[in-house]
């Protein structure tokens, strides 16, 4: 087991906005996490991340119980994080943004340029002349040269043009299909990422109310529609 949550609820301050979720995630599995708008998929993001008030339950990662481990903590672990805001360094080029953070392992600069070859033919280019696509390619390519075990992504297409969504969503298949990475991707669009995903979880008002394989829940239209309001 790579990512394990056991009965975690969690929130912010006073509020509590997650209750009682479990589930678990393989080394190289990754996971569509679904639900309608405000029904806690950043927030359960962010508690694996130690962004939020952790209330109950326990979080391990690899051999480790994290619960009570620092964000810092976490991302040297491995936890590797592409934010819906990018987080980019708007005031250095594409390859400054790249080897600023990188860390030892198989991911470097070239080979996320590989990944995103629109990237390489702006490797020169400040973050502030970037599209707001090529924006997220540069955030989730800083997030893999810091070689994490596990990445994850909060609505990665969210606002993009759909031939740049592509380009993401291509790459993400790479990710989790070929390249053995192991990930969480936060989408309202179920149909984007269920065929690019091992797993799928919805979220209603908190709780965990579905948990199936990716093609399963790609095949049952009665609980898409029930949940997720789609058929």
């Amino acid at each position: 087991m790579l990512l394990g949550l056991e009965s975690v609820s969690a929130g912010y301050g006073d509020s509590q906005l997650l209750s009682g979720i479990s589930f678990s995630l393989a080394p190289g599995q990754s996971l569509a996490l679904l639900g309608r708008n405000g029904v806690g998929k950043t927030t359960l993001l962010k508690t694996i991340l130690g962004l939020t008030r952790q209330r109950a339950g326990s979080i391990r990662f690899g051999e480790s119980d994290v619960s009570r481990w620092s964000p810092e903590r976490r991302a040297t672990a491995g936890i590797g994080w592409v934010p819906q805001e990018r987080g980019i360094f708007r005031s250095l080029t594409v390859l400054e943004n790249l080897t600023a953070v990188a860390l030892p392992g198989p991911w470097t600069p070239e080979r996320v340029f590989s990944l995103f070859p629109r990237l390489a033919d702006y490797r020169r280019r400040g973050g502030e002349e970037l599209s707001g696509g090529e924006q997220q390619m540069l955030a989730i390519g800083r997030a893999l040269v810091l070689n994490p075990r596990l990445l994850l992504l909060d609505e990665p297409t969210e606002g993009l043009a759909p031939v740049i969504a592509n380009d993401v969503l291509s790459a993400l298949t790479r990710l989790f299909r070929y390249e053995g990475m192991a990930g969480i991707v936060v989408e309202q669009h179920a149909s984007k990422i269920l065929g690019l995903t091992d797993q799928a979880i919805i979220l209603e008002r908190g709780h965990l109310v579905h948990h199936a394989a990716s093609a399963d829940l790609s095949a049952d239209t009665a609980t898409r529609s029930r949940f997720l309001g789609v058929g």
